[in-house]
């Protein structure tokens, strides 16, 4: 339970006394605070049912409430709504509460929950439409991970199909004579790779452009990609190579973002279990065959949708088919019932016509949760999707290189890290210029585009990661000066300030935003919050000298929730991704 889960109790058995439904008695956070902290706008639905007044039934439930002491103040606004104040007792013992681990957020009973946020194609190196889905789905991991449910994280990358071959296809031209191409070797096979992520980089461009031109060649990468499904040694032990470049280069950059992947599964995953998926389907007649192709109806009287692919005609399988496969494996040996796939909006129709397929198959069923989280796109300063000056998609690594001098530059500008070692300096930059991505990000909902503005997300000042860090290690900064001058934190006080009463108030709500950003996949509530959590205590502190103070016990009450505010940050920063220096 939380203080807004408690109000809403009282509220909601007030209805119930009065012959209501509880439900009417939901409270929420006030929208004019000039009226009261809280809210209830239940009376209005509540009049509609019982034909009466609203403002009839507000003032019935403000005169059965009116006298419990949690609350300070109760009225009755317009034609029904109802305002709450909470007394300063009652506010504090909230604070104190969640401040020994009280928060209420631990759910009955956990899901098992699977968060799809990667996506990165192998031999091709992450770019800035890789951003969002890692910052945000790693956030709704951590977010959903907080309320007490068991969540994993797949990066699922693209290591299958038709690209695999167009790359075997294109060494085997330039490095014909190593062992992978030689039918009649039997190993073993070299155990470095033959080439380097920049290698592939520049290959394979190359190999996709001469399949559409060179019909030759697209018939060799095509038999290289069934040979190398159907198991060829060779092609097996040099696709490991090209899958370890790969990936050994996404974790540096996942690293460096601060993403963390528990599974590391793609599509070649389930390449195993697709034929036999694909002949279940058509002998329980989900699939049926079509000039050729083996195919999926998914349309329905709301959705006129076309059918979803398994088998080409030339009989090779599809996305939707590794996708469909995928979801059998996340249901049946991860065990997993949620499944929430965080990637870009125009996918939508594809993600449409998989779970539906899904669904009509049996594959997930009913009780298993399919969910696209869908995501926008990073644009530049002229709003347009993010380029290069060549029209190309920058690279991540690039990208956040390009952050990270800022955020050094920026370091100087403020004169903050002067005289640290330069190695701590640098560890300083990377940690504001990864926060300033992050947070650029998160302040937006993962629907929407953003404009990818460097100047403004490095900047320490406004709604920037950097302002969030900021404020961080200044109440460590607080906390460290006291202790030195033999101060200690103590018991919580009733609040002295306007200021300190809206510090803790802001406090108090985070398990309702910690919910709502889970329920709704939408790490932006949580970022809203985090920089109403700084700029209140900003507040607080320029009204409150905390270490001049000559009471000993309100000194000690002001840093017992300067300590405590410190942690909500940080914990906050960190469901967000976001690490805080020791010092700035």
């Amino acid at each position: 339970m939380s203080l807004v889960s408690d109000l809403t109790d009282l509220v909601s058995s007030a209805f119930e006394a009065e012959g209501l439904d509880r439900s009417f008695g939901e409270v929420v956070v006030s929208q004019r605070p000039d009226l009261g902290q809280f809210q209830c706008n239940g009376a209005m639905a509540a009049a509609r049912n019982a034909g009466i007044p609203p403002r009839q039934v507000a003032e019935r439930i403000v005169e059965r409430i009116r006298s419990d002491s949690r609350l300070s103040r109760v009225s009755v606004a317009g034609p029904g709504f109802i305002n709450l104040t909470v007394t300063d007792d009652y506010l504090a013992g909230w604070v104190a509460r969640i401040a020994r681990g009280d928060d209420g957020l631990r759910v009955e009973r956990p899901r098992r929950v699977l968060v799809d946020y990667g996506g990165p194609n192998v031999a091709k190196d992450l770019h800035v439409g890789h951003l969002r889905p890692a910052i945000i789905g790693e956030s709704i991991k951590r977010i959903i991970r907080r309320l007490g449910h068991d969540v994993v994280g797949d990066v699922h990358l693209g290591d299958w199909g038709t690209p695999m071959g167009q790359l075997i296809a294109e060494l085997e031209d330039r490095f014909g004579d190593l062992p992978y191409f030689d039918p009649d070797y039997t190993g073993p096979y070299p155990d470095e790779p033959p080439v380097t992520l920049a290698d592939l980089q520049e290959l394979y461009p190359i190999a996709a452009k001469k399949a559409q031109t060179d019909p030759e060649f697209a018939e060799r990468a095509r038999r290289a990609t069934f040979e190398l499904q159907a198991g060829r040694p060779g092609y097996r032990a040099l696709w490991k190579h090209l899958r370890e470049v790969s990936v050994r280069a996404f974790k540096e950059v996942y690293d460096l973002l601060g993403v963390e992947f528990e599974l590391w599964l793609g599509e070649s995953s389930v390449h195993d279990r697709i034929a036999p998926m694909v002949e279940r389907l058509l002998a329980s007649g989900v699939a049926r065959h079509s000039q050729g192709a083996v195919v999926v109806d998914v349309a329905d009287e709301d959705e006129d949708l076309p059918p979803l692919i398994l088998v080409k005609s030339d009989g090779s399988y599809t996305y939707g088919t590794t996708d469909l496969a995928t979801i059998e494996e996340r249901v049946v040996d991860l065990g997993r019932e949620d499944l929430i796939y965080v990637v870009d909006a125009r996918q939508s129709l594809h993600f449409r016509q998989v779970f539906r397929a899904a669904r009509r198959s049996g594959i997930a069923p009913t009780d298993v949760t399919l969910e696209h989280a869908v995501n926008g796109t990073v644009n530049g300063l002229d709003n347009k999707p993010l380029k290069t000056r060549e029209g190309g998609l920058p690279l991540l690594r690039d990208l956040l290189a390009e952050v990270i001098e800022r955020a050094a530059r920026r370091l100087d500008e403020n004169d903050l890290a002067v005289g640290y070692p330069e190695e701590e300096r640098a560890e300083i930059a990377r940690l504001v210029g990864v926060a300033a991505v992050k947070f650029g990000d998160l302040q937006n909902h993962r629907a929407s585009n953003y404009v990818f503005d460097v100047e403004r997300f490095t900047s320490f000042d406004g709604k920037t990661g950097p302002y969030l860090l900021y404020g961080a290690v200044r109440m460590r900064s607080i906390l460290r000066n006291a202790t030195e001058r033999g101060f200690e934190p103590g018991p919580l006080l009733p609040p002295a300030s306007d200021e300190e009463r809206r510090l803790m108030l802001t406090c108090v709500l985070l398990p309702e935003v910690l919910v709502r950003s889970a329920e709704l996949r939408a790490p932006n509530h949580l970022a809203e919050y985090t920089f109403g959590l700084v700029s209140d205590f900003s507040r607080f502190y320029e009204k409150c000298h905390i270490l001049s103070e000559p009471d000993p016990d309100r000194r000690g009450a002001w840093l017992g929730l300067v300590e405590f505010t410190h942690r909500l940050l940080v914990e906050c920063l960190d469901l967000l991704g976001i690490r805080v220096p020791d010092r700035m």
